[in-house]
This record gives C-alpha cells, structure tokens and sequence, in this order.
C-alpha cells in the first residue's frame, strides 16, 4: 500500500473537519468521501452559496454543514483540514490543537504522500511566472511534470498517478507555508517585500512564512534565493542545505548571475552561459530575474538547450501582462495578477512611453503610498476603482511636483466603467493597462475573475 493510500484509510471512520469548501480542498473532500471519513464542511459563507453539486454529494456521504459567522466555533473534529484564507495562527485552530486535534492542509498532506522530488516557489512578486517556467523547462528537457499549488490547481488527487521518476513544481503561499512540516528538495524564494500584512500579524511573521519553504529541508536539499533583495539573501545564512543565489545586480559571484547580458551559471571558477536574454520574450527586467530564479533551480535537471527553447517560446502566464486587444490604435493590457504596488511598479518598467493605468483594489494593509510618485512618472491618466480607490488618488495627488493637467485622475464604480474612462483618456499609440496594485477581494473572488472581467469589458468595445 502506497503512502498516499495509508493516509487516506487512516482516515476512515475519523471526525475530519475541512475549514472552508473553495477550489483548493474540492479534490480533498472527495478523497475524504471515499476514504470513509466522517465529514464536517465548516465555511464562513452561508450554505446557499456554497457549491449545490458538491454540497448534495456530501449530503450523500453523511457529512455535516456548520456555515456562517460561527462556522470555527466548537471546533471538536479529530483532524482539521484548512484553506490558506484562514491562518494558521487561529486562536480556534490553537485550541483545537491543544486539545489534541491534528491541524493539517490539503497542501501539507501532498508534500507528505508525493513520492517524487517538488521544487517549491514563494517570494512577493513574480512567483506565478517563475513557478511556471520552472515546469515549461524541466518539460523541455523531456521529463514529466504536475505543476500546482498556489497557482491554481490542488495536486494531492493527482499523488496516485505521479511516478517517482516526475517532478512536482509547486508554487506556494506565506498561508500554506505558516505550518509545513516538510520542504520542497529544491526552494525558491524570488524577493520578499511587505505583501498580506492585513492577515499576517505583521512583516517579521510575513517574512517567517516565507523562508518556511527551506526549514526542513537537510544538507542534501538545494534553496534559491535572489542576492538583490536584502530580505531574502538573508536567509542563506538559515539554510539547513545547499544555497544558490542569484543576481541582475552583481551581487554575487557565484551562483546564477548576468553577464554581457547572458544569463550564467557561475560555480568556482567554471561559467556556463545559460540564456541570453535577447531570447526571451517577456518583457521587463524582472522577468530576466523570474528566468534566473527558475534556471538556478533546474540547472541539474535541464541543458541550456531545453532553457533556451523556454526563452524563445514562453510568452507568459495569464493575467501578466498580457494583451488582450488594440482597438483604434490602443493596446489594452491585462495585469491583473498585480496585487502589490512592487508588482505594478515592474509591469510599468516594460512600457517605454506613459500609460494610462487602472488600478485599486482591496486593502491589505501594506504601504500604498509608492503609487503615487511610480504614477505620477509613468502614467498619462489613472483609472481607480475598489476600497483603495481615495488612498490612491491622495497619493499620486500629494506626490511632488503632481500636475493634475498632465495626470487626470479618476475614480470610477466599477471595471466597465473604468475600461471606458481608460478610453476616453486614450489616443493611438497609447496603452492601457489593468496593473491593481491591491489584492481583488473587495468586488471579484480572486485575480483571474478581475481579470476575466476586464477582458469582458475591452473585448465588448470590439462588437
């Protein structure tokens, strides 16, 4: 009997509890029905607006519903399943734990039953892209890979048709990373900046989070850290294992570094010239630093060859980035996976000419404030909507030297509303881009419903 299937008959006949029925615990919740688990479905939302099909086979099952404001009260089950939303640190989540409860995820139990190497991401920005380029490399050089986690899609239902032979990439957030117990073989950590700080208690326990990816890692695991960030290349001095660092800026000599423009291997005294990037089609520094972050990693597994192919093919991950259409000489841009002023800063690096910029979201309780004098340099207008929307106009208006004449700024209700401010601002040859610079909880579900709604709303002005 596998790993993966001793968990789950273990399970069988056990008061299981899983907080929260969203995308990451469905695969989970029908491995508990057929594990025989007896099953109690805890969500804040109200059973109405929870999932009918899924919620009729698991009345089908026997399982139980608390739903609501209560729905962590009484918290009595023998092993809790939660989502990354709720955190770790939960008073409810501790009191059950002391009363001898096992506080697990749909996350932790795949590190604990997969059976091949995973190499894990994290960082504040670019994790999405570097998590996906990871896997398009080691798939270039022929091997087999399941690629999920964070990105979107659960992987413990895939454990029993992984090989030991595959590779599992796995992209990782400070919430799913606050209890694990085991790290990846081979950890990345792309930068670390103030991200989340409305759930994580403040930045010292953001930071904690992250570097969880490499703790339990031993002398053989490899983690990849980027030199030009001061938080993360501080963390090479707690590796348990190997470390490699990366660096755009020089800071360092060995590791993975750019030279004359190529992306290198550096290890002693030997070089070994990976990607250049006049290859790569993303546009921006920082993608040049998501490519280094993902080749330090698979150097061992991938030739240049299979790297340099990635380079000339890859043209991004969705909602990065990415055109969506030109319309009357206006191309509109879709970036709605910008949910930090840091990553709205690196998507407006790409342009070389003022864009008009829709941005605001929800608040998270980090510093907004950047936006202003990043806006007041690289934006033509700006198109606000969201909690954030009034914070981020006082910040680009009380930026210095702000000219409301040359930076029209606008706060509109809603995303139809702001695509169509955005082309009332715009001119041929302008761009138009949805760079939020917040998270997207305050109107939509996550990044990709924002962002689908925003293609919506310019793809109508086609028709």
């Amino acid at each position: 009997m596998s790993r993966f299937d001793e968990e789950l008959s273990a399970l069988s006949g056990r008061r299981v509890a899983v907080l929260g029925m969203g995308i990451s615990n469905r695969p989970l919740l029908h491995l508990l029905m057929r594990a025989g688990a007896r099953i109690t479905v805890r969500d804040k939302q109200s059973r109405e607006k929870l999932d009918p099909t899924l919620c009729a086979e698991l009345v089908l099952s026997g399982a139980a519903f608390r739903c609501g404001e209560d729905y962590l009260e009484d918290l009595c089950e023998e092993v809790i399943f939660r989502s990354p939303g709720i955190m770790a640190s939960h008073p409810a989540l501790r009191a059950a734990a002391e009363g001898g409860a096992r506080i697990t995820s749909e996350m932790e139990l795949f590190f604990e039953t997969c059976p091949c190497p995973i190499i894990g991401i994290t960082g504040s920005d670019g994790k999405s892209t570097t998590t996906t380029l990871v896997a398009e490399m080691l798939r270039a050089a022929g091997h087999r890979v399941h690629l999920g986690g964070n990105i979107g899609h659960p992987l413990l239902s895939d454990v029993p048709d992984i090989a030991p032979t595959d590779f599992a990439v796995v992209e990782l957030s400070s919430f799913q990373l606050m209890s694990m117990t085991r790290s990846p073989a081979v950890s990345i950590i792309t930068n670390i900046t103030p991200n989340h700080l409305d759930k994580h208690r403040d930045m010292a326990e953001y930071v904690e989070a992250k570097r969880e990816i490499f703790r339990h890692q031993d002398s053989s695991g490899l983690v990849v850290l980027n030199a030009d960030n001061d938080l993360t290349a501080a963390s090479a001095l707690l590796a348990p294992g190997r470390v490699r660092l990366f660096s755009r800026g020089g800071n360092t000599s060995v590791g993975v570094i750019l030279r004359d423009s190529v992306i290198t291997l550096c290890e002693g005294e030997k070089e070994l010239p990976l990607i250049s990037t006049a290859d790569i089609l993303l546009p921006g520094l920082h993608n040049v630093e998501n490519y280094m972050a993902a080749a330090a990693a698979v150097a061992e597994f991938v030739p240049p060859e299979a790297m340099r192919r990635v380079a000339k093919s890859f043209a991004g991950v969705p909602h990065r980035l990415e055109l969506v259409a030109e319309i009357d000489g206006v191309r509109y841009y879709n970036s709605s996976i910008d949910s930090s002023p840091t990553r709205t800063a690196a998507a407006l690096s790409c342009f070389d000419r003022p864009v008009i910029v829709l941005a605001g979201g929800a608040d998270k309780g980090i510093p907004l404030e950047p936006l202003g004098p990043l806006f007041r340099e690289k934006a033509k207008g700006c198109i606000l909507v969201g909690h954030t929307a009034e914070r981020i106009r006082n910040a680009v208006c009380n930026s210095p030297d702000y000219d409301a004449d040359r930076l029209p700024v606008r706060i509109e209700e809603n995303m139809e509303a702001a695509v169509a401010a955005a082309r009332s601002l715009a001119v041929p040859g302008d761009i138009v881009i949805l760079s939020p610079g917040c998270t997207s909880f305050d109107l939509y579900a996550n990044f990709e419903e924002r962002g689908e709604r925003f293609r919506a709303a310019v793809r109508a002005m086609l028709s």
